[in-house]
């Protein structure tokens, strides 16, 4: 056969198939895949609700130890680091003024302590010669005023020698508590003044948290709080303390508000110190039975914040009201209940009765007492 009566038989052949199919019923148009997800529920669950922050440290006790008697320095016998006991010589005074003064007043206690033996001789024998009716009643009153004028005297030079025992221990400067020397101000050779400081010392035993809130906190921060405190020199470790006290001003740079949170530190100067920064967690409210899914399960839409409850294969849009949140959980105050099948991993490509596919059920990510801020987005 030539090719010029080939071509009519291709041209049938086609035609028919054509023909075939136009015969073939005209199906649905097939809808968009189910989409793959996979799914958690919503969990009650106790929550800590927090206010968080970053403030400094403080010592309570951070005495400037100075001279209580006038005086040239003899010998310091600590410098700036050392390590002191309550009780310690830390420096000592020229004593000299402070001997002879202290002498001279035992001097004049002994004078007077004389005189007051020989006036009571005096007054037992005036006493004696009243009763005979050698003299006057008037002269033995005499006598038992001058005793007594005398036991004042001496009871007045006592407490000048006391005062003086104590000025010349004073020449001895000793730590009034334990600590570290922080500064060293005076030095040998130098003439301190009552008042004048000698060195300060710093105490790492006891400490206080200064705190920085922003003035929307005011109304939730209150005195007795529990305050939890970290730091980078105790990795790991947290620390109780409580609110003892919140300044009543704001701070003028900042416009913060000031907690002070006190405490005390675990291992002394071994642990935290004073000046170091702290990260501080006030528990504002513990609720037993919060709500709580994860963050990602909750989806930003023009209606507001949605999860997608799952049910039959199918996605339900939700409206929540969100809460607190912390280490990757949130608070659902209001649309979903404990329990709830939810959207997790590829909540944000579902919209309102989208078919999907659940991939597993992944375990919840929760804690068994999470903590939150209170500061949630809205």
């Amino acid at each position: 056969m030539t090719r010029t009566g080939l071509f009519p038989v291709a041209l049938l052949a086609i035609l028919a198939a054509l023909a075939g199919c136009s015969d073939k019923p005209v199906g649905k148009k097939p809808g968009p895949p189910a989409t793959l997800i996979t799914v958690t529920q919503a969990k009650s669950q106790p929550l800590d609700v927090i206010e968080s922050t970053l403030g400094a440290v403080e010592a309570v006790i951070d005495p400037k130890v100075a001279a209580e008697v006038p005086g040239r320095v003899l010998k310091i016998y600590v410098r700036s680091g050392n390590t002191v006991k309550k009780g310690q010589l830390l420096a000592e005074l020229d004593p000299t003024d402070a001997t002879g003064q202290h002498h001279a007043e035992q001097a004049e206690t002994a004078r007077l302590r004389s005189l007051l033996a020989q006036q009571e001789r005096v007054v037992t024998r005036q006493n004696e010669l009243v009763s005979r009716n050698f003299i006057s009643r008037n002269a033995s009153e005499d006598a038992a005023a001058q005793r007594d004028a005398l036991k004042s005297q001496l009871t007045a030079a006592q407490a000048r020698t006391a005062v003086a025992a104590h000025g010349l221990a004073r020449t001895r400067i000793t730590s009034p508590v334990d600590g570290t020397i922080e500064v060293q101000i005076a030095a040998t050779g130098d003439y301190l003044k009552v008042g004048d400081p000698l060195v300060r010392l710093i105490s790492n035993s006891r400490l206080r948290a200064n705190l920085p809130f922003p003035e929307s906190a005011a109304g939730r921060l209150k005195r007795g709080l529990t305050v939890r405190l970290s730091s980078p020199l105790v990795p790991g470790k947290v620390i109780v303390g409580l609110i003892e006290d919140i300044r009543p001003t704001l701070l003028e740079t900042s416009r913060s508000l000031e907690v002070i949170a006190r405490f005390d530190n675990p291992a002394g100067a071994e642990e935290l110190k004073s000046g170091g920064s702290v990260n501080a967690e006030v528990i504002i409210e513990r609720k037993e039975a919060a709500v709580m899914v994860p963050e990602q399960s909750v989806v930003l839409r023009p209606a507001g914040k949605v999860v997608y409850l799952i049910a039959n294969g199918a996605a339900r849009q939700q409206r929540v009201e969100a809460g607190a949140k912390q280490s990757g959980m949130i608070e659902i105050l209001k649309g979903v209940q404990a329990g709830d099948t939810i959207a997790l991993d590829g909540a944000g490509f579902l919209s309102d009765g989208a078919a999907v596919t659940v991939k597993e059920t992944s375990q919840p990510a929760t804690k068994e007492a999470p903590v939150a801020t209170p500061a949630a987005a809205k």
